[in-house]
């Protein structure tokens, strides 16, 4: 009996200090990276790699767990410019890995859930950026060029030219708008905040892994 409580002693205390050299992040820690080079949806294309620099580090217990200056890498996984008025740009990024000064390597489940940019810009919970739209100015323009071909016609051909005027007006300003693409862009130095959408145990063997 007295070897059987002299062996669950040691398999709690190895278990501890298993614990405490190989802590786990629980899911909800928060990484803040500051991109290395500028991503767009005019330049980059699906598959193509990011890096990114740690800003804050990460700590857990009083002893730092992801230093300042490690490094994410992670992919692009979708590029688009949509056409439409209505639609959005958009780069979908795919954080995969943390490297740490060290060389020690472990896997991401972090998604992007916001950046340090505005102006009309947002990630929606796929973890995508969402590039600005077409804007209310854009709006005001179509309607102008529509109403300036409508004035046009009417001061040429009366009641009936205002309508043909309006009519060719709207089709080339809005076939204008149609064709004129918006792009994302992530320059580089923005700052990407992605979330740990599980528990990641920060245990590295071989040159790392999770």
């Amino acid at each position: 009996m007295k070897r059987l409580v002299a062996l669950l002693c040691v398999l709690l205390a190895t278990t501890i200090v298993v614990a405490e050299t190989n802590p786990s992040l629980p899911a909800g820690t928060v990484l803040k990276v500051k991109l290395e080079k500028t991503l767009s949806t005019f330049s980059s294309k699906g598959g193509d790699p990011f890096t990114g620099r740690v800003t804050e580090a990460v700590v857990l217990g009083g002893k730092t767990v992801i230093p300042t200056g490690a490094t994410v890498e992670g992919r692009v996984t979708k590029v688009n410019e949509p056409r439409r008025i209505a639609g959005k740009p958009t780069i979908g990024l795919f954080p995969e890995t943390v490297i740490l000064p060290n060389g020690e390597r472990y896997m991401l489940n972090a998604p992007v859930i916001d950046t340090s940019l505005r102006n009309g810009t947002d990630v929606d919970e796929e973890g995508q950026f969402k590039g600005a739209g077409h804007d209310g100015k854009d709006l005001t323009e179509i309607g102008l060029g529509t109403g300036g071909g409508m004035l046009v016609g009417g001061l040429i051909s009366g009641g009936k030219g205002m309508l043909i005027g309006g009519t060719i007006a709207a089709t080339a300003t809005v076939a204008h708008w149609l064709g004129k693409r918006r792009s994302a862009v992530l320059p580089a130095g923005t700052e990407l905040v992605m979330e740990l959408s599980r528990p990641m145990a920060m245990t590295a063997a071989g040159g790392g892994g999770q």
